[in-house]
């Protein structure tokens, strides 16, 4: 009880006013990163269609849709994404001198880590759509493949 005023009196004149501020300058490393991890999924897929396209291999397009299924675990491919989280580093480090702001590394690894999951998320769902479709006339697939990939973005 002795604590509680003095406390939400530092919290309101410290702190409160610049939670907008700094949740903003927080978030656009944080979009960035999600956008990048949105246009990798939406390059894979592309060059899936565009091989199919050249191809006509349902063989080679099986193929090709595992082989998205392992995106999330490629670290080669997904360093780009992880890589505008990075910029966290900088901006937590001023907050970190500012609010005494600690677990810096955790945050940015929470972040990657939702990164990762996000994709995960995405190429099942594109797997779980397509596979019933997978058996389709094979004129129609680069359209069905199209469809569902929009859909998984949306």
């Amino acid at each position: 009880a002795s604590v509680s005023e003095p406390a939400q009196k530092c919290c309101t004149e410290n702190i409160q006013p610049f939670l907008t501020s700094i949740l903003e300058e927080l978030m656009g490393p944080v979009s960035s990163g999600f956008t990048e991890v949105r246009a990798l999924f939406d390059k894979e897929v592309n060059e899936i269609i565009q091989d199919f396209q050249k191809t006509n291999d349902m063989t080679r397009l099986k193929e090709n849709v595992d082989q998205l299924m392992t995106l999330p675990f490629n670290s080669v491919k997904m360093e780009p994404c992880y890589l505008k989280v990075n910029l966290l580093q900088e901006l937590l480090q001023d907050l970190k001198n500012r609010f005494k702001v600690y677990h810096i590394d955790f945050v940015i690894q929470r972040t990657q880590n939702f990164m990762q999951e996000l994709m995960e998320n995405a190429v099942y769902t594109f797997e779980q759509l397509f596979s019933p479709n997978c058996q389709a006339d094979s004129a129609k697939v680069a359209t069905t493949i199209e469809k569902v990939k929009l859909r998984v973005l949306k």
